[in-house]
Parts: structure tokens; sequence; C-alpha cells
């Protein structure tokens, strides 16, 4: 079967996507796959999810942090951009969701809005609430942990221990 003709290739946009939650939070791509394509649906109905055509390319996720490239038709990024913004748990676990960058390369993207991210994140005791507890502290925030869930909190609101 031969290729087509350079112009009549469908051409692509790729978002760069920040996604942050909780620190013992653990999303894979399958999930966040089917999370981005029920936004699609949800959002633009079948024929704007066929049309934007959202496929993750890319996907990475540690310690409540990662990055992901999402693939989209040309013409179709604004609708895609508000379908992904509508995203605000997978699997069960709140996540939020930032586009940093639309790129006409994954390259490109993974370039320009990717990776520059990369935050020690480090467990330390800290005091909370006149209390000290176990947080994940990252740069400029920390996750302290509570009885059974984490609350978020800035340098202004805890005591390094």
């Amino acid at each position: 079967m031969k290729h087509l003709p350079k112009h009549l290739r469908p051409r692509w946009r790729y978002l760069a996507v920040e996604l942050e939650s909780w620190p013992d939070a653990s999303i894979d791509r399958r999930a966040f796959q089917r999370e981005v394509w029920y936004a699609g649906q949800n959002l633009l109905g079948d024929p704007g999810s066929a049309a934007a055509d959202l496929t993750v390319v890319r996907f990475a996720f540690v310690d409540g942090v990662g990055e992901a490239i999402v693939k989209v038709r040309r013409g179709e990024t604004e609708p895609a951009r508000a379908a992904i913004a509508c995203i605000d748990e997978i699997d069960g676990q709140p996540i939020g969701i930032r586009v940093r960058g639309i790129s006409g390369t994954i390259r490109a993207a993974n370039e320009k809005y990717l990776g520059r991210r990369r935050q020690d994140s480090d467990k330390r005791n800290v005091v909370f609430g006149n209390e000290e507890r176990v947080a994940v502290v990252r740069t400029g925030s920390a996750d302290v942990r509570l009885d059974e869930a984490f609350a978020g909190a800035t340098d202004l609101d805890y005591d390094l221990a």
C-alpha cells in the first residue's frame, strides 16, 4: 500500500500537558487516555471528539507529578484544550491539569514546555496545626499527611521540625 502524498496527510498538533496530584496517587497512561477520551466525548460530542482525535503519545507520572503529550488534529486545538481542562479526577484520585503549550512536533513540545518542572520532593517532619506531621515538601509547597488524607500547604502554613 502506498503512502499518501504529503499534502494529503493529516496534520497534527501536540499539547504539552502538566499533571499534579497528591503524592500517593498512582496514575497510568491507560487511565489518563480513557479520561481524555471521556472528556472529549462529554464536552464535544461524538462528532467533535472524532474530529479532534485526542491521543496520548507520551506519559510519565511519579510521586504526584507528571507530564504528557496529547496528539490533536490541526485546527482542533482549542476544543481539545477545553476537553482536557474538564478532567478533575482519574480513577477516583483528584488531579490538576494544565496545558503548558502547543507545538507542531513532539520534540519541540518536549523541549519547549516539558521537563522544566522537575522538583525535588523530600519527605520531612513539619509542624502543622501545632502537631508534628510527615509531609512531602516540594519547592514552595508541601503536602502534609493528615490521618487518612493530605492537606496542601505553603511555606507560610508550616514550620520545619
